[in-house]
């Protein structure tokens, strides 16, 4: 499979602070891209035919029947019958079967009933049933489930993408996170350069002792090796973002080194309604599904409890010898057949244990949905509460990379009067660059946080 260059000119390129050659692949245009390409939005879109397939399919049990039959023996040059018949059943929604027959037989040995007139007879008329059968029978059953199950797909598109909302935001997210903690190291590792030769100089000059270059040094490996870490996370986050990048001819995308992703920092006026959250996950497609699962078990149940009744089928046809007769007079003349149809087991035992085993499969579905909305309200309260929660903390550890900030501002000016140690302005300094990847580790959570309130209340994309 080819693999098409993702050069993101998706109308939102800008310049980097830094470089002026990297590309910013924004949030909402990455989401947008995802929404549109990827294989699970195609996926479901293909659910929805599925849907409509298993309609059509079971429309196809009332489609007309035309039949036909030859049957003829010849035997030492004498024509013992020769029988021919041809016909059409149309079944109806109501449970009335309408059909026409038409028969032509001759023979020397022909069955005396089966004596037509010479030019043929033809038969129409209908079969009902007025016992089992009546209300809902096998084929209407069949297509009521199928319409079920075409409305289900509609609610299972709709989870399909909300699971990919969520799956694909966290992982830009991620990944954001990832370009951010890289560029704070690669800030820590200039300092850390800077300081080493202003150090090393002034040894040179004999203003600083020979221990505080070595101290300078380790700091500068230390932080040299954390940004490399920090690299390699950057570079296996691109990998997996990549996954969700595929372009509109279904072939997958590589984003070009140089892009980056939006700031952790940047605007972010989303925030989720609790109120209106709190009403919507009572309708998650979790829920609904369900719903759509109890009501095909109820046509399941009225099936089998109509096959408590006994089997009486009626049938009428009105004959006549051309269509010209077809009129509704033979219906009270004597040119008729009819008959009745009776049957039913004395102990129904099969049937009650099958309408008793539909009303427990209902039972356990209806108390499982009950523990699965309990469920849903719980884990959309612990995501509200998250977002709650890692807001106040945001707002916290910002607070505390200031007050490092001030410290190690402090320290600093005490170092360049001799009244510190280097010792003691690289430690205020990895604490500000500790506190600062705290700081964007809570970020990223917090964004992230957004989008799993939204599938805790079962939304996903804008829109959908």
């Amino acid at each position: 499979m080819k693999k098409g260059i993702l050069i993101i000119w998706l109308g939102l390129i800008s310049l980097s602070l830094r470089a002026q050659e990297n590309l910013k692949l924004d949030f909402e245009q990455y989401m947008e891209w995802v929404r549109l390409y990827h294989p699970i939005s195609i996926q479901a879109e293909i659910n929805l035919r599925m849907g409509q397939m298993e309609v059509r399919q079971a429309r196809g049990g009332f489609d007309p029947l035309v039949y036909g039959n030859l049957d003829k023996k010849e035997y030492k040059e004498s024509l013992y019958y020769d029988k021919r018949e041809a016909g059409i059943v149309v079944p109806t929604w109501m449970g009335v079967e309408l059909n026409g027959t038409f028969e032509q037989n001759s023979g020397r040995y022909l069955n005396a009933e089966s004596t037509v007139p010479n030019a043929g007879l033809l038969s129409a008329g209908a079969s009902v049933n007025v016992g089992q059968g009546l209300i809902l029978d096998d084929r209407r059953a069949a297509l009521r489930q199928a319409q079920i199950y075409q409305e289900a797909t509609e609610v299972e598109r709709i989870n399909l993408l909300n699971s990919l909302n969520l799956q694909a935001a966290d992982m830009y997210w991620r990944w954001s996170l990832a370009y951010e903690n890289r560029e704070v190291l690669k800030e820590g590792v200039e300092l850390a350069k800077f300081r080493f030769a202003a150090v090393k100089r002034f040894f040179e000059q004999g203003d600083q002792a020979a221990i505080d270059t070595v101290e300078a040094f380790t700091q500068l490996l230390n932080r040299q090796y954390r940004l490399q870490i920090a690299e390699n996370s950057f570079f296996e986050a691109t990998q997996e973002l990549n996954t969700f990048l595929w372009d509109e001819n279904g072939e997958p995308m590589v984003l070009t080194q140089g892009v980056i992703p939006q700031g952790l920092f940047e605007d972010f006026n989303w925030a989720p309604d609790f109120e209106e959250f709190r009403m919507v996950v009572l309708r998650h497609p979790e829920l609904r599904l369900t719903d759509y699962e109890l009501a095909s078990l109820d046509v399941e149940r009225r099936l089998k409890t109509q096959q408590l009744l006994p089997v009486v089928k009626l049938k009428y046809n009105f004959l006549s010898e051309s269509v010209s007769g077809m009129s509704p007079s033979p219906f009270f003349e004597n040119n008729y057949k009819w008959g009745v149809t009776f049957y039913t087991p004395l102990l129904l035992r099969k049937t009650r244990g099958a309408v008793g085993l539909a009303n427990a499969k209902i039972e356990m579905k209806q108390t499982s949905r009950d523990l699965k909305e309990l469920q849903l309200i719980n884990k959309l309260e612990a995501e509200l509460n998250n977002w709650t929660v890692l807001n106040q903390q945001v707002s916290t550890i910002s607070q505390n990379v200031t007050s490092l900030q001030a410290l190690l501002t402090g320290e600093m000016r005490r170092f360049e009067i001799g009244e510190s140690s280097l010792f003691l302005v690289n430690a205020r300094e990895v604490a500000v660059f500790d506190s600062r990847l705290t700081l964007n580790e809570l970020a990223s959570k917090l964004r992230t946080s957004y989008a799993k309130t939204r599938f805790a209340a079962g939304l996903g994309f804008e829109g959908d």
